[in-house]
């Protein structure tokens, strides 16, 4: 990384180079600020964030170019053993597909010079129609991290979502045009979301990830199937004891997707490793077993890229719907914190790439 550029003042609620007045430098230890991206490699990362700093009734996107010399002091920044941490309270911006609010980055392959074409920014499988055309095909994302809180006030309690972040991801692209096609892709899907979840009366929470069968939004069979890493499902919400993993307990995962496979591999200090593998493109389940509701091609014809930080499932909203168990926030940063009504996440380690074979 280049230690010379420059740090931003505080500019409105962000922290951001551009439109600032002035800036100070990344190496002034009398200011003691540095950005992520001086530790981590962002390169080839943009972030979400869980504000609307221009008033453009849009959740801000700060772009592979910006992140560079970005950091937020609530929701993005460097704790003093120089990790990333990753914030978001309950109740705030969101994306429109999307309810749940998050400090979440998203891969970009080709970096600041990417264009908006998938082919450019995104990965896929081999056994995609134009896998030929895609600048990379699989990828890999390691991260090495620890849960410092859930959100702890959910009003459905039952609803599976409450008390949870999804820590890493793949994500399928969104694309019109395929969905017109109707193929049975391009919904924006996903088949990867690894998730931390903890009850607010139990020591230990669970670390488990879920497969979201491709199908259209309005399809009944569009659910996740979830398979415990340690401690329980998101749908077991029995105290997982010392089989599970407690706030501020160090673990590790990574996601290499070589040709059509998804490979992960979880380790835990206490617990050792953890290992899971899916074809992408078919219909088989990690168990091995055919799953005849999902997609018989699974995730072959879509584009995908890597999410990491911390997406909040503790959706705010009041809905019968299963995804929203109506948790609690004012909106207010200071308050929800002192509530409890938030996530955060710290990462030690993360990196991406092409896949390892």
């Amino acid at each position: 990384m280049n230690m010379k550029n420059n740090l931003m003042l505080a500019c409105g609620t962000t922290l951001l180079i551009m439109g600032c007045s002035s800036a100070y430098d990344k190496s002034d230890e009398s200011h003691n600020i540095q950005v992520p991206a001086v530790k981590f490699d962002l390169s080839q990362w943009n972030i979400t964030v869980p504000l609307d700093v221009n008033n453009d009734k849009k959740v801000d996107t700060i772009s592979v170019k910006d992140i560079q010399q970005y950091q937020h002091p609530d929701y993005f920044f460097l704790d003093s053993d120089g990790n990333v941490v990753f914030a978001a309270p309950n109740k705030a911006f969101t994306t429109p597909n999307s309810s749940n609010t998050r400090s979440e980055l998203r891969q970009v392959i080709s970096g600041a010079n990417s264009t908006k074409s998938i082919y450019d920014k995104s990965f896929a499988l081999t056994s995609h129609t134009s896998a030929d055309k895609f600048k990379q095909l699989g990828g890999n994302l390691q991260a090495t991290l620890k849960v410092n809180h859930v959100a702890k006030r959910a009003t459905h309690t039952e609803k599976a979502p409450a008390y949870s972040v999804v820590v890493g991801q793949i994500h399928a692209e969104k694309d019109k045009e395929l969905v017109k096609a109707g193929n049975g892709y391009g919904y924006g899907n996903e088949p990867l979301k690894i998730y931390f979840k903890k009850r607010p009366n139990h020591k230990y929470g669970s670390v488990f990830w879920n497969y979201e069968r491709n199908l259209h939004k309005e399809n009944p069979d569009r659910k996740d199937i979830s398979y415990p890493v340690w401690g329980n499902s998101w749908l077991d919400d029995n105290e997982p004891g010392e089989q599970g993993i407690a706030l501020d307990e160090v673990f590790s995962y990574e996601v290499n997707v070589v040709e059509n496979i998804m490979y992960l591999t979880f380790t835990n200090e206490r617990h050792g490793m953890s290992k899971f593998e899916i074809n992408l493109a078919n219909n088989i389940d990690a168990f091995g077993q055919v799953d005849e509701l999902d997609h018989p091609d699974g995730y072959a014809g879509d584009a995908h890229f890597f999410k990491a930080g911390a997406y909040d499932q503790c959706s705010t909203k009041d809905d019968p719907g299963f995804w929203y168990p109506a948790c609690l926030g004012t909106g207010n940063w200071a308050t929800d914190k002192a509530n409890g009504d938030y996530v955060q996440v710290t990462f030690m380690k993360l990196v991406q790439g092409p896949a390892k074979k």
